[in-house]
């Protein structure tokens, strides 16, 4: 398998997501997936991409990008990623280990940095095609993206 580093323009994403603060733990991630996809599920909207992000210390967040008629209700916020360049690789992280991609691109990152076509790198965030827990083909089209400021 090959994996590569790309910078391009990612699109924006209208998703319905739960943003909270704590420790890093899969199974509070898994819940709160759980609780996103029920909520899309129960407006009858169709779940699209799955978004899980790290906004800030400590800070996490999962979302399921959803059709742009869907709005707020409770704990579940209806928002747009705007769209932004982002340095990303798609891999199989049970043929590549993701602490390999993700120290790969960070290093692939800080020499953008030194050679001036970067300024900084804002946020982190990883995208399936679909639920990565009870699919297959979703888990083995794990992106990982680093939002950059050019």
């Amino acid at each position: 398998m090959t994996v590569d580093f790309v910078l391009k323009k990612a699109p924006s994403l209208r998703v319905a997501s739960i943003r909270w603060t704590g420790p890093y733990r899969e199974a509070e991630i898994r819940r709160r997936f759980a609780e996103v996809r029920s909520w899309v599920v129960a407006r009858g909207l169709r779940p699209g991409r799955w978004v899980f992000r790290e906004p800030g210390e400590r800070q996490w967040e999962v979302g399921i990008e959803v059709a742009a008629r869907a709005r707020s209700a409770g704990r579940v916020k209806v928002r747009t990623l705007p769209a932004t360049r982002v340095a990303t690789v798609t891999f199989d992280p049970e043929v590549v280990s993701p602490r390999v991609v993700y120290h790969g691109l960070s290093d692939w990152l800080r020499w953008r940095r030194k050679e001036k076509k970067i300024r900084s790198v804002v946020s982190t965030r990883e995208i399936y095609p679909g639920d990565p827990w009870k699919d297959a083909r979703a888990w083995s089209r794990t992106e990982v993206q680093f939002v950059v400021r050019p």
